[in-house]
Formats: C-alpha cells, sequence, structure tokens
C-alpha cells in the first residue's frame, strides 16, 4: 500500500524528530534531580528550526508540541517498560503518591448510579470540619452540575482539587432530610496513608500493611511498630501485597529496622559497572523475632527489595507467590517545560546477587503488561512447581537456603491464587460489589452507625445477611458467570462484602482487620508461627483496631 504525499511527509517529520530527540537524551539529559533539562545550543537550533519550519510551511495545522511528546514517549518505551514520560499536565498527579499528600477537601467518595456519592469524609478533613456526611450526594461544584453526566472519578477529582486555602462551593442532596445544602470547603493539604493498617493478630503476633513507599512511609512504619511492640508484639507480619512499590530509599529504612549493622540490603549496578551498596545500620526496632513477608503477583519494586533483602540475610519467611519482577532503577528527571523523564539508570541486586527483573524485549510493552494471564495459563498461580526455575541463576543464603534470579522473589511457602481472588480481587464482580455494598449502606446507615467497630468485627450475622442479599437481588447471573462458587469462595465473598462495608464505615484498619479474618496466607504464617497460643475464633475480634 503505497503512501500518499501527506502521509510521506508525516513520516520523514516523525522520523527525523526521532533521530534528533534520541540524540537529545543520549547527549544532554542529566540524573540531578533538582536540575531542569534543557538543549545544548546547536541541539536546540536544529530542534527549532524543523519546528519552526513545520509551523510555517506544513500543508495542515498541526501542533508541534505534541509531535515532541509523542516522540519521546515512544522513544522511551522502546528503552525498557519502566522508563516513561510524564507530559506537564500529568505531574502534579504523578507526583501525589511519592510526595505522600495532595490538597484537596479529605473525602471518600464513588460514583453511585448516575451521582458521585460521598462514602466518608476523613476524620479531621476540611470535609468534615464543614459538615460532609457519609452518603452525601454531589450536585454541583462551583456552580457547575456533575451528576447526571459522563464525567470519571479523575475528572471530578480535579475539580475537587486545588490550591490550599481556596474555597470549594458544593451543592449537596442529604437524604434523611430530603434536603438540598449548599457548603462552602476550605482545601488543605491532605496525607496519603501508605501504612493503611496495623493491629495484633493474637497476644504476640502483629500484623502491617504497607500499600505504597511514599516520602512519608518510613515515619508511618516506625509507628506502627512502635504501637504494636507497646501492645505486646513479639513477631510480625508484613503485608506487601498488591504493593507496586515506590522510593527506594523508604524501602530500605523499613528492612534497615529488620537487619543487624553492616548487613548488605541491596546494591545497584549502572552501565558503566559502578556498584552502589546499601547498608544496614545499627537504628533497627525489630532486629530479633520472627518476621514474616506477604507478597503476591502485584508485589513490585521497593517491595522486593524489602522481601529480597530479608530472605536474603535469612531474615524472614517469605510467603504468597511469586512477585512482580521489577529490578530497574528509575531516576526523575525535570526537562525545562516542566514535564518529567522516568529514566532507568541502573538494576539492582538483592544481597546473594541476584537480579530479580524478569526478562524483557525491547519495545513489546502489551507482551511485557501480560504477564499475569501468562502465569494464569502455565499454572504457577495455583502450582508451586510451576513456577520457572533457571538453575544458572541459583543461588545461597548465608544461612544455606537456595533463592534464584531471573524473575520475581520465589516464596519459601507457596499460598495459590484461589477462585474468590479472581472474582473479586481482579475485577471481575468488583464493580458490582462495590455498588451492592454502597445501596446497603444508603438502606441501613442509621442502625449500623450505632455499632462500634469491635462489634461489627465479630459479628458474622452481617456477613451473612450481607452475602444471601447479594446473591439474591445482584448476584445470581453475575456469579454463575464464573461457575459454581465451592465453599471456600463463599466464605471469602462474605468476608470481602463485610470488609468493604467496613472500609466505608470505619476506615483501612477495620477493613484489613476483617480481611485477614479469612486469609489464606496468613493462615499459613499462623500454621508456621510457634508463638500461636490462641485458636482463630479467640483471636478474632480479641483487640480493637487502632484507629
Amino acid at each position: 500500500m503505497k503512501m500518499s504525499h501527506k502521509q510521506n511527509a508525516l513520516y520523514i517529520i516523525f522520523i527525523g524528530l526521532a533521530i534528533i530527540a534520541g540524540i537529545f537524551i543520549g547527549e544532554t539529559l542529566s540524573f540531578d534531580k533538582s536540575v531542569k533539562i534543557g538543549f545544548s545550543t546547536h541541539k536546540k537550533d536544529k530542534i527549532d528550526n524543523l519546528l519552526r519550519y513545520i509551523n510555517e510551511e506544513y500543508v495542515d495545522s498541526i501542533q508541534t508540541d505534541s509531535i515532541v511528546d509523542i516522540v519521546i514517549k515512544d522513544i522511551l518505551q522502546n528503552l525498557d517498560p519502566h522508563s516513561v514520560y510524564i507530559p506537564k499536565n500529568e505531574v502534579a498527579g504523578a507526583d501525589e503518591e511519592i510526595e505522600g499528600s495532595f490538597t484537596g477537601i479529605g473525602v471518600l467518595f464513588q460514583k453511585y448510579r448516575d451521582t458521585f456519592t460521598i462514602i466518608r469524609p476523613l476524620d479531621q478533613s476540611p470535609a468534615q470540619k464543614a459538615g460532609l456526611k457519609p452518603l452525601d450526594r454531589i450536585l454541583t461544584i462551583d456552580g457547575d452540575t456533575i451528576f447526571g453526566k459522563h464525567l470519571d472519578i479523575e475528572e471530578v477529582s480535579q475539580k475537587v482539587k486545588g490550591r490550599s486555602g481556596t474555597t470549594l462551593k458544593l451543592g449537596i442532596y442529604r437524604k434523611d432530610i430530603d434536603s438540598i445544602l449548599h457548603l462552602t470547603v476550605k482545601r488543605a493539604p491532605i496525607p496519603l496513608v501508605s501504612v493503611p493498617a496495623h493491629f495484633m493478630i493474637n497476644d504476640t503476633l502483629g500484623i502491617i500493611k504497607i500499600s505504597t513507599f511514599s516520602a512519608n512511609t518510613y515515619d508511618e512504619f516506625k509507628q506502627a511498630i512502635q504501637d504494636l511492640k507497646k501492645q505486646g508484639m513479639t513477631s510480625v507480619v508484613i503485608d506487601l501485597r498488591n504493593n507496586t512499590g515506590g522510593l527506594l530509599k523508604q524501602a530500605d529504612l523499613i528492612a534497615d529496622e529488620f537487619l543487624p549493622n553492616g548487613k548488605l540490603i541491596f546494591f545497584t549496578k549502572d552501565q558503566k559497572g559502578h556498584i552502589n551498596k546499601v547498608m544496614a545500620t545499627a537504628r533497627g526496632d525489630f532486629e530479633s523475632g520472627k518476621v514474616y513477608v506477604l507478597i503476591n503477583e502485584n508485589s513490585a519494586s521497593a517491595s522486593e527489595i524489602v522481601a529480597g533483602a530479608l530472605q536474603d540475610n535469612d531474615r524472614a519467611i517469605i510467603v504468597g507467590r511469586r512477585s512482580y519482577g521489577k529490578g530497574l532503577v528509575q531516576r526523575e528527571i525535570t526537562l525545562n517545560d516542566g514535564s518529567k523523564v522516568r529514566l532507568t539508570t541502573a538494576r539492582y541486586y538483592t544481597p546473594t546477587g541476584r537480579s530479580i527483573q524478569r526478562p524483557y524485549k525491547k519495545g513489546e510493552k502489551w507482551a511485557y503488561d501480560q504477564d499475569f494471564r501468562k502465569r494464569q495459563f502455565n499454572g504457577e498461580l495455583y502450582f508451586k512447581d510451576s513456577i520457572p526455575i533457571v538453575d544458572s541463576l541459583k543461588f545461597v543464603t548465608p544461612g544455606g537456603k537456595v533463592v534464584y534470579g531471573g524473575g520475581g522473589i520465589v516464596p519459601d511457602i507457596f499460598v495459590p491464587l484461589t477462585q474468590g481472588d479472581l472474582i473479586y480481587k481482579y475485577g471481575y464482580l468488583g464493580r458490582y460489589l462495590s455498588d451492592y455494598i454502597t445501596d446497603y449502606l444508603d438502606q441501613h446507615l442509621d442502625s449500623l452507625q450505632t455499632i462500634t467497630p469491635n462489634e461489627f468485627i465479630v459479628n458474622n450475622n452481617i456477613q451473612d445477611s450481607l452475602y444471601h442479599q447479594f446473591i439474591l437481588h445482584h448476584g445470581n447471573a453475575k456469579v454463575g458467570k464464573h461457575g459454581r462458587l465451592n465453599k471456600e469462595t463463599r466464605q471469602q465473598l462474605k468476608h470481602l462484602m463485610k470488609a468493604l462495608l467496613a472500609r466505608d464505615l470505619y476506615g483501612t484498619n477495620v477493613y484489613y482487620h476483617i480481611l485477614m479474618q479469612d486469609d489464606n496466607m496468613l493462615k499459613k504464617v499462623l500454621q508456621s508461627n510457634p508463638l500461636k497460643n490462641e485458636t482463630d475464633e479467640q483471636a478474632n475480634g480479641k483487640h480493637l483496631p487502632n484507629k
């Protein structure tokens, strides 16, 4: 098929820009995060001349800035799966998770039917102080109608966010008084919690959930460790499932809490062979006592640094499924227009010397992103002996344990994926369950608000009622698509529904506390933990979750 003259001209333009941008990236990028990157003079002249020529002479009107963005994205995607370009208008959102905060009003909301509905204002947030309540329907934001429109969560979030100290005018409908109210809320910094839960499982075993590694993670984790030690914790479970990573510094600080002075946490190696070692210090708060780390196929990067450091130093038992396999280090560079590049600058290695980066082919990001389906089809999510092992990448820890490189952290204790995981956690029923929980909350909020968190945790009648009503009114056809539910899956769904309701009522600590009551990985920990001295039934609900 022949290209038209117009297509041919565009093709030549893209190729030219790709070559120029490639030269630019190769010669002028700095890896100092504090430096804004520009063009060297002669390269800048070439690009300016070409873009000016396109603006003045090209047959159609065209946005040259968008062409440059496309070319840079394409170049980075062809380097490796984790080098990315962040346009200027997306930088603020990308920075929020890393910085651990954003500026807004502090409210959890979701789209319920055709209206954005407040699930819960955060404690001490501007939203709570302004009088917003659970199940308030947001009708207008600064006079703009938002209900009944094809808006998504992100679009509404951007309307709610803004500069600290500025005000937001909301028009809301409150069902219990059947009235429309107009409230003014002042925006303020809102912390993004990266350690959303910690509590005691029994008299001696505590658990800490880490959802990401942001600027505040270590401080939150340190507080959790100290709080649980005061409650008698002598063994700890670190839950890193579905934690896709973040700041490496936070990962090494957390690993340092468990390792004695002088132990290697990890090391990096760049293209020139320069090695940088990160060592443990004497400041650890939990250098003795049993440690368990929970991982799954979505535990990546900084999560794998923690798991790998503790496994290679014979300091923890790793429980779960093989982790994601990201062993590439990115450095963030700010370009002179405010956009950013996160460029892979090194590989990291665990203390035994293994790289956990899984194989990839340059330019084949789609195939790389299909790894979950590949693992599902080859059986490794269900059987440990299906995990691919490369004998040439065998390493031995100081204690004599055999570990493998070549793609992720292989757990010491394997726990298979379940039907319940697939139905809810991987989205097969997620939206239906969320809508159902909001329906249930809408109908029963007054009675539910009289129940304390501890009463809610131990009340099994709640989960039975939730499950039976869901299957009766919402779930028959939808659940049937995934086959007949076995007894284990039915029990998982009950706990998931109850946990989701608890999250909306009380927050994430109670949510995780309920999930852990029927968690297969935690069951494996309890089976292997000699310090457990009470039954699961006695442990459930014995301790009020920390607020």
